[in-house]
Protein backbone atom coordinates (compact mmCIF):
# COMPACT_ATOMS: atom_id res chain seq x y z
CA UNK A 1 0.00 0.00 0.00
CA UNK A 2 1.54 3.08 -1.26
CA UNK A 3 2.39 5.44 2.10
CA UNK A 4 3.43 8.27 -0.49
CA UNK A 5 2.07 10.23 -4.07
CA UNK A 6 3.13 7.59 -6.75
CA UNK A 7 5.71 9.97 -9.08
CA UNK A 8 4.73 7.34 -12.05
CA UNK A 9 2.59 5.09 -13.51
CA UNK A 10 4.76 2.04 -12.73
CA UNK A 11 4.74 2.96 -9.41
CA UNK A 12 1.30 2.78 -8.90
CA UNK A 13 0.53 -0.52 -11.50
CA UNK A 14 -1.27 -2.56 -8.61
CA UNK A 15 -3.63 0.31 -8.12
CA UNK A 16 -4.02 0.82 -11.79
CA UNK A 17 -4.20 -2.85 -12.43
CA UNK A 18 -7.05 -3.16 -10.15
CA UNK A 19 -9.00 0.00 -11.38
CA UNK A 20 -8.43 -1.05 -14.82
CA UNK A 21 -10.00 -4.11 -14.19
CA UNK A 22 -13.23 -2.34 -12.94
CA UNK A 23 -13.38 -0.45 -16.02
CA UNK A 24 -12.54 -3.51 -18.37
CA UNK A 25 -15.74 -4.92 -16.44
CA UNK A 26 -18.18 -2.08 -17.81
CA UNK A 27 -17.33 -2.26 -21.25
CA UNK A 28 -16.80 -6.28 -21.54
CA UNK A 29 -19.99 -7.11 -19.78
CA UNK A 30 -22.65 -6.06 -22.21
CA UNK A 31 -20.49 -5.72 -25.62
CA UNK A 32 -19.70 -9.94 -24.73
CA UNK A 33 -23.77 -10.31 -23.56
CA UNK A 34 -25.14 -8.76 -26.31
CA UNK A 35 -23.69 -11.66 -28.40
CA UNK A 36 -25.90 -14.16 -26.59
CA UNK A 37 -29.25 -12.66 -26.92
CA UNK A 38 -30.56 -15.08 -29.53
CA UNK A 39 -29.26 -18.12 -27.30
CA UNK A 40 -30.41 -16.42 -24.48
CA UNK A 41 -34.04 -15.71 -26.03
CA UNK A 42 -34.40 -19.64 -27.14
CA UNK A 43 -32.85 -20.84 -23.87
CA UNK A 44 -35.11 -19.32 -21.76
CA UNK A 45 -38.27 -19.03 -24.23
CA UNK A 46 -38.84 -15.54 -23.96
CA UNK A 47 -40.30 -12.18 -25.72
CA UNK A 48 -38.32 -9.34 -27.58
CA UNK A 49 -39.18 -6.93 -25.28
CA UNK A 50 -38.19 -8.79 -22.47
CA UNK A 51 -34.95 -9.75 -24.55
CA UNK A 52 -34.36 -5.97 -24.32
CA UNK A 53 -34.59 -5.97 -20.79
CA UNK A 54 -32.02 -7.85 -20.62
CA UNK A 55 -29.21 -5.29 -21.19
CA UNK A 56 -31.68 -2.34 -20.54
CA UNK A 57 -32.07 -3.55 -16.61
CA UNK A 58 -28.35 -3.43 -16.40
CA UNK A 59 -28.10 -0.09 -17.97
CA UNK A 60 -30.92 1.86 -16.65
CA UNK A 61 -30.10 0.65 -12.99
CA UNK A 62 -26.37 1.77 -13.56
CA UNK A 63 -27.00 5.21 -15.02
CA UNK A 64 -29.93 5.93 -12.40
CA UNK A 65 -27.78 4.75 -8.98
CA UNK A 66 -24.50 6.02 -9.81
CA UNK A 67 -25.12 9.96 -8.42
CA UNK A 68 -26.69 8.33 -5.36
CA UNK A 69 -23.32 5.73 -4.62
CA UNK A 70 -21.06 8.51 -5.75
CA UNK A 71 -22.57 10.39 -2.80
CA UNK A 72 -22.33 7.70 -0.34
CA UNK A 73 -18.70 7.20 -1.41
CA UNK A 74 -17.74 10.55 -0.76
CA UNK A 75 -19.26 9.92 2.76
CA UNK A 76 -18.25 6.45 3.82
CA UNK A 77 -15.47 5.77 1.70
CA UNK A 78 -14.53 5.39 -1.71
CA UNK A 79 -12.41 2.40 -1.60
CA UNK A 80 -14.59 0.80 0.40
CA UNK A 81 -17.36 1.29 -1.85
CA UNK A 82 -15.98 -0.08 -4.63
CA UNK A 83 -14.41 -3.38 -2.43
CA UNK A 84 -18.23 -3.71 -1.76
CA UNK A 85 -19.37 -3.07 -4.93
CA UNK A 86 -16.69 -5.68 -6.40
CA UNK A 87 -17.93 -8.18 -3.73
CA UNK A 88 -21.51 -7.93 -5.12
CA UNK A 89 -20.65 -8.26 -8.63
CA UNK A 90 -18.91 -11.74 -7.71
CA UNK A 91 -21.48 -12.84 -6.12
CA UNK A 92 -24.64 -11.39 -8.88
CA UNK A 93 -22.05 -13.35 -11.44
CA UNK A 94 -22.10 -16.69 -10.02
CA UNK A 95 -25.88 -16.59 -9.00
CA UNK A 96 -26.04 -16.72 -12.78
CA UNK A 97 -25.55 -20.46 -12.76
CA UNK A 98 -28.63 -20.98 -11.45
CA UNK A 99 -30.65 -18.84 -13.65
CA UNK A 100 -33.84 -20.94 -14.83
CA UNK A 101 -36.15 -18.06 -16.27
CA UNK A 102 -35.50 -14.00 -17.92
CA UNK A 103 -37.58 -12.73 -14.89
CA UNK A 104 -34.30 -14.25 -13.02
CA UNK A 105 -31.86 -13.07 -15.48
CA UNK A 106 -33.12 -9.43 -15.41
CA UNK A 107 -32.92 -10.19 -11.50
CA UNK A 108 -29.36 -10.60 -12.08
CA UNK A 109 -28.35 -7.81 -14.44
CA UNK A 110 -30.36 -5.67 -12.45
CA UNK A 111 -27.97 -6.16 -9.60
CA UNK A 112 -25.05 -6.03 -11.28
CA UNK A 113 -25.89 -2.76 -12.76
CA UNK A 114 -26.29 -1.78 -8.92
CA UNK A 115 -22.40 -3.59 -7.77
CA UNK A 116 -21.94 -1.25 -11.22
CA UNK A 117 -22.77 2.07 -9.85
CA UNK A 118 -20.55 1.35 -6.56
CA UNK A 119 -17.48 0.62 -8.49
CA UNK A 120 -17.39 2.83 -12.27
CA UNK A 121 -17.06 6.29 -10.72
CA UNK A 122 -14.89 5.53 -8.37
CA UNK A 123 -12.80 3.90 -10.88
CA UNK A 124 -11.97 7.73 -12.47
CA UNK A 125 -12.01 8.83 -8.49
CA UNK A 126 -9.32 7.19 -7.55
CA UNK A 127 -6.80 7.55 -10.56
CA UNK A 128 -7.59 11.02 -10.41
CA UNK A 129 -6.46 11.00 -6.50
CA UNK A 130 -3.56 8.99 -7.13
CA UNK A 131 -1.71 11.35 -8.49
CA UNK A 132 -1.08 15.11 -8.03
CA UNK A 133 0.14 16.45 -11.56
CA UNK A 134 -2.37 16.74 -14.46
CA UNK A 135 -0.13 14.85 -16.73
CA UNK A 136 0.57 11.42 -14.58
CA UNK A 137 -3.59 11.72 -14.28
CA UNK A 138 -4.24 11.93 -17.74
CA UNK A 139 -1.96 9.01 -18.38
CA UNK A 140 -3.51 6.91 -16.07
CA UNK A 141 -7.38 7.85 -17.21
CA UNK A 142 -6.02 6.75 -20.66
CA UNK A 143 -4.54 3.77 -19.52
CA UNK A 144 -7.90 2.86 -17.71
CA UNK A 145 -10.02 3.37 -20.63
CA UNK A 146 -7.90 1.83 -23.42
CA UNK A 147 -8.20 -1.45 -21.26
CA UNK A 148 -12.13 -0.84 -21.56
CA UNK A 149 -11.95 0.11 -24.66
CA UNK A 150 -9.82 -3.38 -25.45
CA UNK A 151 -12.80 -5.23 -23.47
CA UNK A 152 -15.33 -3.31 -25.65
CA UNK A 153 -13.78 -4.29 -29.42
CA UNK A 154 -12.83 -8.30 -27.83
CA UNK A 155 -16.24 -8.50 -25.93
CA UNK A 156 -18.24 -10.35 -29.37
CA UNK A 157 -15.64 -12.06 -30.95
CA UNK A 158 -15.12 -13.69 -27.18
CA UNK A 159 -18.52 -14.48 -26.72
CA UNK A 160 -19.09 -15.90 -30.32
CA UNK A 161 -16.35 -18.27 -29.21
CA UNK A 162 -17.59 -19.10 -25.68
CA UNK A 163 -21.37 -19.74 -27.50
CA UNK A 164 -19.41 -22.09 -29.44
CA UNK A 165 -18.41 -24.34 -27.18
CA UNK A 166 -20.24 -23.56 -23.78
CA UNK A 167 -23.38 -22.36 -22.59
CA UNK A 168 -24.14 -18.48 -22.26
CA UNK A 169 -23.53 -18.54 -18.21
CA UNK A 170 -20.23 -19.21 -18.73
CA UNK A 171 -19.89 -15.28 -20.10
CA UNK A 172 -21.49 -13.95 -17.07
CA UNK A 173 -19.15 -15.88 -15.08
CA UNK A 174 -16.22 -13.82 -16.87
CA UNK A 175 -16.97 -10.85 -14.63
CA UNK A 176 -15.67 -13.39 -11.34
CA UNK A 177 -11.98 -13.71 -11.88
CA UNK A 178 -12.08 -9.77 -13.34
CA UNK A 179 -13.67 -8.73 -10.03
CA UNK A 180 -11.03 -10.89 -7.35
CA UNK A 181 -8.17 -9.54 -9.70
CA UNK A 182 -9.70 -5.90 -8.80
CA UNK A 183 -10.40 -6.49 -5.49
CA UNK A 184 -6.61 -7.52 -5.23
CA UNK A 185 -5.12 -3.91 -7.13
CA UNK A 186 -7.55 -2.28 -4.74
CA UNK A 187 -7.02 -3.79 -1.87
CA UNK A 188 -2.93 -3.51 -2.65
CA UNK A 189 -2.40 -0.66 -4.00
CA UNK A 190 -4.99 2.06 -2.77
CA UNK A 191 -4.67 3.45 0.52
CA UNK A 192 -8.18 3.95 2.42
CA UNK A 193 -9.69 7.13 3.10
CA UNK A 194 -8.92 9.16 5.85
CA UNK A 195 -11.29 11.04 8.10
CA UNK A 196 -10.18 14.51 5.54
CA UNK A 197 -10.43 12.73 2.30
CA UNK A 198 -14.41 12.44 3.35
CA UNK A 199 -17.55 14.61 4.34
CA UNK A 200 -20.38 13.86 7.02
CA UNK A 201 -23.08 16.07 5.86
CA UNK A 202 -26.34 14.60 6.36
CA UNK A 203 -27.67 12.49 3.33
CA UNK A 204 -30.76 13.77 1.30
CA UNK A 205 -32.74 11.20 0.91
CA UNK A 206 -35.76 13.28 -1.04
CA UNK A 207 -33.01 14.68 -3.62
CA UNK A 208 -31.28 11.50 -3.79
CA UNK A 209 -34.84 9.77 -5.20
CA UNK A 210 -35.79 12.27 -7.14
CA UNK A 211 -32.16 12.77 -9.14
CA UNK A 212 -32.71 8.79 -9.45
CA UNK A 213 -36.17 8.90 -10.67
CA UNK A 214 -35.27 11.95 -12.97
CA UNK A 215 -31.99 9.89 -14.62
CA UNK A 216 -34.22 6.53 -14.69
CA UNK A 217 -36.35 8.06 -16.64
CA UNK A 218 -34.17 10.23 -19.34
CA UNK A 219 -32.42 6.52 -19.73
CA UNK A 220 -35.90 4.87 -20.54
CA UNK A 221 -37.77 7.73 -22.52
CA UNK A 222 -35.56 7.16 -25.49
CA UNK A 223 -36.48 3.58 -26.07
CA UNK A 224 -39.65 4.10 -26.02
CA UNK A 225 -39.38 6.83 -28.37
CA UNK A 226 -38.01 4.20 -31.05
CA UNK A 227 -40.04 0.93 -29.66
CA UNK A 228 -43.33 3.05 -29.84
CA UNK A 229 -42.69 6.41 -32.29
CA UNK A 230 -43.86 9.67 -32.02
CA UNK A 231 -47.60 8.73 -32.44
CA UNK A 232 -47.57 6.64 -29.23
CA UNK A 233 -48.57 8.46 -26.01
CA UNK A 234 -46.38 6.87 -24.12
CA UNK A 235 -42.95 8.37 -24.81
CA UNK A 236 -44.47 11.73 -24.79
CA UNK A 237 -46.01 11.03 -21.11
CA UNK A 238 -42.71 9.94 -19.83
CA UNK A 239 -40.69 12.42 -20.97
CA UNK A 240 -43.03 15.08 -19.50
CA UNK A 241 -42.16 13.23 -16.38
CA UNK A 242 -38.88 13.32 -16.34
CA UNK A 243 -39.27 17.27 -17.13
CA UNK A 244 -41.03 17.56 -14.05
CA UNK A 245 -38.97 15.11 -11.92
CA UNK A 246 -35.66 17.33 -13.25
CA UNK A 247 -37.65 20.39 -12.08
CA UNK A 248 -38.53 19.14 -8.59
CA UNK A 249 -35.44 18.04 -8.25
CA UNK A 250 -33.60 21.08 -8.87
CA UNK A 251 -35.95 22.68 -6.37
CA UNK A 252 -35.15 20.26 -3.72
CA UNK A 253 -31.54 20.90 -4.52
CA UNK A 254 -31.54 24.47 -3.63
CA UNK A 255 -33.37 24.50 -0.95
CA UNK A 256 -31.81 21.76 1.13
CA UNK A 257 -28.92 22.58 3.50
CA UNK A 258 -27.05 19.41 2.34
CA UNK A 259 -28.22 18.75 -1.57
CA UNK A 260 -27.34 15.45 -3.33
CA UNK A 261 -25.44 17.67 -5.82
CA UNK A 262 -24.95 21.07 -4.80
CA UNK A 263 -26.15 23.39 -7.89
CA UNK A 264 -23.15 25.53 -7.28
CA UNK A 265 -20.51 22.89 -7.85
CA UNK A 266 -21.95 22.09 -11.28
CA UNK A 267 -22.01 25.46 -12.16
CA UNK A 268 -18.35 26.26 -11.91
CA UNK A 269 -16.65 27.06 -15.23
CA UNK A 270 -14.60 24.30 -15.14
CA UNK A 271 -17.04 21.35 -14.01
CA UNK A 272 -20.07 22.65 -16.35
CA UNK A 273 -17.17 22.45 -19.21
CA UNK A 274 -16.08 19.30 -18.56
CA UNK A 275 -19.60 18.02 -18.51
CA UNK A 276 -20.52 19.72 -21.55
CA UNK A 277 -17.64 18.30 -23.24
CA UNK A 278 -18.23 14.82 -22.18
CA UNK A 279 -21.90 15.17 -23.09
CA UNK A 280 -20.98 16.10 -26.78
CA UNK A 281 -18.96 12.95 -27.55
CA UNK A 282 -21.47 10.92 -25.48
CA UNK A 283 -24.15 12.10 -28.02
CA UNK A 284 -21.83 12.04 -31.18
CA UNK A 285 -20.98 8.31 -30.24
CA UNK A 286 -24.32 6.64 -29.66
CA UNK A 287 -26.37 8.56 -32.60
CA UNK A 288 -23.54 7.90 -35.05
CA UNK A 289 -23.21 4.59 -33.72
CA UNK A 290 -26.89 3.75 -34.24
CA UNK A 291 -26.82 5.71 -37.96
CA UNK A 292 -23.96 3.88 -39.27
CA UNK A 293 -24.95 0.05 -38.13
CA UNK A 294 -28.87 0.95 -39.62
CA UNK A 295 -27.43 1.97 -42.79
CA UNK A 296 -24.60 -1.15 -43.07
CA UNK A 297 -27.05 -3.37 -42.82
CA UNK A 298 -30.30 -2.33 -44.33
CA UNK A 299 -29.71 0.40 -46.88
CA UNK A 300 -26.55 -1.29 -48.20
CA UNK A 301 -27.41 -4.62 -47.10
CA UNK A 302 -23.97 -6.05 -45.82
CA UNK A 303 -24.41 -8.87 -43.42
CA UNK A 304 -23.90 -8.01 -39.50
CA UNK A 305 -20.17 -9.96 -39.86
CA UNK A 306 -19.46 -7.43 -42.60
CA UNK A 307 -21.10 -4.39 -40.79
CA UNK A 308 -18.90 -5.26 -37.86
CA UNK A 309 -15.90 -5.00 -40.04
CA UNK A 310 -17.36 -1.54 -41.47
CA UNK A 311 -16.86 -0.19 -37.96
CA UNK A 312 -13.41 -1.10 -37.18
CA UNK A 313 -11.73 2.04 -37.89
CA UNK A 314 -13.29 3.57 -34.86
CA UNK A 315 -12.28 0.24 -32.62
CA UNK A 316 -9.15 0.81 -33.68
CA UNK A 317 -8.43 4.48 -33.14
CA UNK A 318 -10.26 4.00 -29.64
CA UNK A 319 -7.76 1.33 -28.78
CA UNK A 320 -4.43 2.68 -30.35
CA UNK A 321 -4.96 6.48 -29.75
CA UNK A 322 -3.80 6.11 -26.03
CA UNK A 323 0.01 6.73 -26.17
CA UNK A 324 -1.04 9.80 -29.20
CA UNK A 325 -3.95 11.30 -27.01
CA UNK A 326 -0.69 11.53 -24.10
CA UNK A 327 1.65 12.85 -26.08
CA UNK A 328 -1.13 15.50 -27.45
CA UNK A 329 -2.36 16.81 -24.35
CA UNK A 330 0.81 17.57 -23.00
CA UNK A 331 2.08 19.52 -25.90
CA UNK A 332 -1.47 21.56 -25.97
CA UNK A 333 -2.63 21.89 -22.73
CA UNK A 334 -6.14 20.37 -21.04
CA UNK A 335 -7.92 22.94 -22.28
CA UNK A 336 -6.89 23.10 -25.56
CA UNK A 337 -6.80 19.18 -26.18
CA UNK A 338 -10.53 19.68 -25.06
CA UNK A 339 -11.96 21.60 -27.46
CA UNK A 340 -9.56 20.54 -30.19
CA UNK A 341 -11.08 16.75 -29.17
CA UNK A 342 -15.00 18.37 -29.17
CA UNK A 343 -14.02 19.89 -32.87
CA UNK A 344 -12.62 16.57 -34.13
CA UNK A 345 -16.26 15.43 -32.73
CA UNK A 346 -18.43 17.81 -34.73
CA UNK A 347 -16.58 17.51 -37.76
CA UNK A 348 -16.95 13.69 -37.76
CA UNK A 349 -20.89 14.15 -37.31
CA UNK A 350 -20.87 16.91 -39.98
CA UNK A 351 -19.07 14.64 -42.81
CA UNK A 352 -21.36 11.62 -42.15
CA UNK A 353 -24.46 14.19 -42.65
CA UNK A 354 -23.69 15.52 -45.82
CA UNK A 355 -21.76 12.81 -47.16
CA UNK A 356 -22.11 9.46 -45.20
CA UNK A 357 -24.73 8.98 -48.45
CA UNK A 358 -21.88 8.53 -50.87
CA UNK A 359 -20.55 5.78 -49.64
CA UNK A 360 -18.07 4.10 -47.30
CA UNK A 361 -14.92 6.11 -47.57
CA UNK A 362 -17.08 9.38 -46.09
CA UNK A 363 -18.66 6.94 -43.04
CA UNK A 364 -15.09 5.52 -42.06
CA UNK A 365 -13.90 9.50 -41.99
CA UNK A 366 -16.40 10.08 -39.85
CA UNK A 367 -16.03 7.15 -37.89
CA UNK A 368 -12.46 8.00 -37.55
CA UNK A 369 -13.09 11.56 -36.48
CA UNK A 370 -15.44 11.35 -33.56
CA UNK A 371 -13.36 8.71 -32.32
CA UNK A 372 -10.45 10.76 -32.27
CA UNK A 373 -12.63 13.15 -30.44
CA UNK A 374 -13.87 10.64 -28.26
CA UNK A 375 -10.74 9.68 -26.95
CA UNK A 376 -9.06 13.31 -26.48
CA UNK A 377 -11.85 13.99 -24.36
CA UNK A 378 -12.64 11.31 -22.38
CA UNK A 379 -9.00 11.63 -21.22
CA UNK A 380 -9.29 14.98 -20.08
CA UNK A 381 -12.91 16.05 -19.46
CA UNK A 382 -12.95 13.88 -16.39
CA UNK A 383 -9.69 15.44 -14.89
CA UNK A 384 -11.24 19.11 -15.34
CA UNK A 385 -14.31 17.97 -13.70
CA UNK A 386 -12.65 16.41 -10.69
CA UNK A 387 -10.15 19.58 -10.52
CA UNK A 388 -13.07 21.82 -10.34
CA UNK A 389 -14.36 19.87 -7.34
CA UNK A 390 -13.71 19.72 -3.69
CA UNK A 391 -11.38 17.35 -2.66
CA UNK A 392 -14.12 15.10 -0.55
CA UNK A 393 -16.54 15.41 -3.56
CA UNK A 394 -14.43 13.83 -6.29
CA UNK A 395 -16.81 10.06 -5.98
CA UNK A 396 -20.04 12.22 -7.16
CA UNK A 397 -17.82 14.36 -9.62
CA UNK A 398 -16.90 11.11 -11.29
CA UNK A 399 -20.35 9.58 -10.99
CA UNK A 400 -21.70 12.84 -12.94
CA UNK A 401 -19.41 12.63 -15.38
CA UNK A 402 -20.47 8.96 -16.55
CA UNK A 403 -24.21 10.16 -16.02
CA UNK A 404 -23.95 12.93 -18.48
CA UNK A 405 -22.46 10.72 -21.00
CA UNK A 406 -24.99 7.71 -20.33
CA UNK A 407 -27.59 10.35 -20.49
CA UNK A 408 -26.71 11.74 -23.30
CA UNK A 409 -25.83 8.65 -25.30
CA UNK A 410 -29.41 7.62 -24.63
CA UNK A 411 -30.49 11.09 -26.19
CA UNK A 412 -28.28 10.10 -29.07
CA UNK A 413 -30.15 7.22 -30.11
CA UNK A 414 -33.19 8.95 -29.29
CA UNK A 415 -32.83 11.39 -32.10
CA UNK A 416 -31.49 8.88 -34.50
CA UNK A 417 -34.58 6.85 -33.85
CA UNK A 418 -37.02 9.64 -33.90
CA UNK A 419 -35.74 10.94 -37.09
CA UNK A 420 -35.97 7.53 -39.13
CA UNK A 421 -39.59 6.78 -37.38
CA UNK A 422 -41.20 9.97 -38.74
CA UNK A 423 -39.42 10.33 -42.24
CA UNK A 424 -39.55 6.41 -42.91
CA UNK A 425 -42.90 4.75 -44.19
CA UNK A 426 -42.95 0.87 -43.15
CA UNK A 427 -41.58 -1.21 -41.40
CA UNK A 428 -37.74 -0.46 -41.14
CA UNK A 429 -36.35 -3.95 -40.99
CA UNK A 430 -38.45 -5.29 -44.00
CA UNK A 431 -36.09 -7.01 -46.63
CA UNK A 432 -36.78 -5.53 -50.44
CA UNK A 433 -37.08 -1.43 -49.87
CA UNK A 434 -38.81 0.07 -52.41
CA UNK A 435 -36.96 3.47 -54.15
CA UNK A 436 -39.01 5.24 -52.08
CA UNK A 437 -38.04 4.22 -49.01
CA UNK A 438 -34.51 4.20 -49.85
CA UNK A 439 -34.44 8.09 -50.30
CA UNK A 440 -36.72 8.53 -47.34
CA UNK A 441 -33.93 6.68 -45.14
CA UNK A 442 -30.82 8.49 -46.41
CA UNK A 443 -32.91 12.26 -46.34
CA UNK A 444 -33.43 10.93 -42.74
CA UNK A 445 -29.51 9.99 -41.86
CA UNK A 446 -28.50 13.42 -43.70
CA UNK A 447 -31.14 14.99 -41.33
CA UNK A 448 -30.37 13.28 -38.58
CA UNK A 449 -26.85 13.52 -38.91
CA UNK A 450 -27.15 17.42 -39.05
CA UNK A 451 -29.45 17.61 -35.94
CA UNK A 452 -27.06 15.25 -33.67
CA UNK A 453 -24.28 17.78 -35.47
CA UNK A 454 -26.09 20.96 -34.19
CA UNK A 455 -26.74 20.26 -31.08
CA UNK A 456 -23.28 18.31 -30.32
CA UNK A 457 -22.44 21.45 -31.67
CA UNK A 458 -23.93 23.62 -29.21
CA UNK A 459 -22.88 21.75 -26.16
CA UNK A 460 -18.80 21.92 -27.40
CA UNK A 461 -19.54 25.42 -27.92
CA UNK A 462 -21.30 26.15 -24.84
CA UNK A 463 -18.18 24.15 -23.07
CA UNK A 464 -15.71 26.36 -25.08
CA UNK A 465 -17.07 29.29 -23.33
CA UNK A 466 -17.11 28.26 -19.71
CA UNK A 467 -13.97 26.57 -19.62
CA UNK A 468 -12.78 30.26 -21.10
CA UNK A 469 -14.28 31.74 -18.47
CA UNK A 470 -12.69 29.45 -16.05
CA UNK A 471 -9.36 30.13 -17.42
CA UNK A 472 -9.94 34.16 -16.60
CA UNK A 473 -10.89 33.40 -13.10
CA UNK A 474 -7.99 31.10 -12.37
CA UNK A 475 -5.85 34.05 -14.23
CA UNK A 476 -7.01 36.89 -11.77
CA UNK A 477 -6.41 34.46 -8.67
CA UNK A 478 -2.81 33.98 -9.54
CA UNK A 479 -2.69 37.53 -10.19
CA UNK A 480 -3.96 38.60 -6.99
CA UNK A 481 -1.95 36.08 -5.31
CA UNK A 482 1.34 37.61 -7.00
CA UNK A 483 0.47 40.77 -6.45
Amino acid sequence: MFVSTPRSLREAWIALAGLSAVFLFEMLDNSILNVALPTIGRDLNTSTTALQWVSNSYAVVFGGLMLVFGAVADRFGRRRVMLAGLVLLGVASLATVFVTSVAALIAVRSVMGVAAAMTTPGSIALAFRLFEGDDLRVRAMTLISTVGLVGLAIGPPLGGFVLAVADWQVLLLVNVPIAVLAIIGIGRGVQPDTEADLHRDPADILGGVLGTATIVLALVVPTFFVERGTGSWLPWTAAALTAAAAVLYVVRARAASHPLLDPKLVARPLVASGLAYKAATGLAAAGLTYLVTLQLQLDWGWSPALAAAGMLPQVVVLIAAGPLVNRFVRRTGLDRAAWLGAACVVAGLAVYALLGRLGYLPVALALVLVAVGIRVVGAVAGVNVLKGLPENRTSIGAALVDTASQVTAAAGVAVSGTVLAVMFSGGIAQHGWSGLQTAQFENAITVGGLLLTAMSAALAGWAFLHARKAGLLDGRLRSAVSG
